[in-house]
């Protein structure tokens, strides 16, 4: 935490002074003495008081003046806010191997509401994209602020042939405003333009790259253009058989290469076992991806807080002290 007018934290040390003051006058003996014929009854009624009850008004008062200080000295602190700046791209698995049913009722259905909650949970105004792969990468839906239409792209997609891991990243990347494909395929892509915003690709597989870019060279890619990659492994990593039309297919799930490419661009790698664990997952990634911790000023908390406490010296004060309850 730091604070903007930090001169005003010196009004801190009149407060011992205070303290002083306020012991001072309660051991200050009476000008007249009182005279209480009745010592036994009084004796009594003292025991049964609380001592602390007496100075809880005075130390409601003391935390107050505390918070209106702090307040004044206008208190700076990270606080999460919505990352309206950000852009996400949602690059899916959308090879045959998504029909396992160990994520009933397939893991592709199970893909499909995991990122549909996801996009929900999004905060208003993050701009959204999605991108299938399999044979070959296609934006299905280029970044955009309509939920709507994100989601519904998402709930039309189907499955096809092969598992093309890097085409699917590297699409994501070129999908980004202020990323640009180069016009020779053979030619580095220009660096990203100054005014690129924040960028991030959540990509979910559950295989192993078979035809494409190379995963890691993809992952370089989106690294040099500034772009954040998290990605998700469903399946395991021993492989099964899938039987698809007849034929059993091993497929398993290449998690060496998925974590390595989020290690290559500054991300990190998540693997669910189950439907529950993927929705977890997305739930994770959108609090990672959809804010961020900015300075922000806490002057209205610390003032809030000390109304708070001057309220409650004021009713103390009368309740316990005057007995009025």
């Amino acid at each position: 935490m730091s604070f903007q007018w930090p001169a005003m934290l010196f009004g801190l040390v009149v407060l011992p002074v205070l303290g002083w003051v306020y012991l001072w006058l309660l051991r200050r003996p009476p000008r007249r003495a009182v005279r209480f014929t009745q010592v036994a009854l009084l004796g009594r009624a003292l025991r049964q008081t609380r001592p602390w009850r007496r100075h809880l008004p005075a130390a409601l008062l003391g935390s107050a003046l505390v918070c209106i200080i702090l307040a004044l000295a206008r208190p700076v602190a990270p606080l999460p806010v919505p990352s309206a700046q950000n852009t996400v791209i949602l690059s899916i698995d959308v090879s045959r191997s998504m029909l396992a049913e160990d994520m009933p009722p397939n893991r592709m259905e199970a893909a499909k509401s995991a990122a549909r909650e996801f996009v929900e949970s999004l905060p208003r105004g993050l701009k959204v994209g999605l991108v299938t792969f399999s044979s070959y990468a296609q934006l299905v839906v280029p970044p955009t602020a309509d939920r709507a239409r994100v989601l519904e792209a998402i709930g039309l997609l189907t499955t096809e042939y092969a598992t093309a891991i890097g085409d699917g990243l590297v699409e994501a990347v070129y999908a980004l405003p202020g990323r640009q494909r180069p016009l020779d395929p053979m030619s580095p892509p220009p660096p990203p333009k100054e005014s690129a915003p924040p960028a991030t690709v959540v990509l979910l597989s559950d295989g192993q790259s078979n035809r494409g870019v190379v995963p890691q060279d993809a992952a370089r890619l989106a690294r040099d253009q500034r772009v954040k990659v998290f990605t998700v492994g469903i399946g395991t990593p021993e492989g099964t058989f899938l039987n698809l039309g007849g034929r059993s297919i091993w497929v398993r799930l290449d998690e060496d290469t998925l974590r390595e490419m989020a290690e290559i661009a500054g991300g990190s790698y998540y693997h669910a076992r189950s439907v529950l664990e993927l929705r977890q997952v997305y739930r994770r990634l959108s609090r990672v991806v959809g804010w961020e911790s900015r300075p922000t000023e806490v002057s209205a908390l610390g003032a809030g807080l000390a109304l708070v406490l001057l309220v409650g010296a004021l009713v103390s004060s009368l309740a316990v002290v005057h007995r009025i309850t």
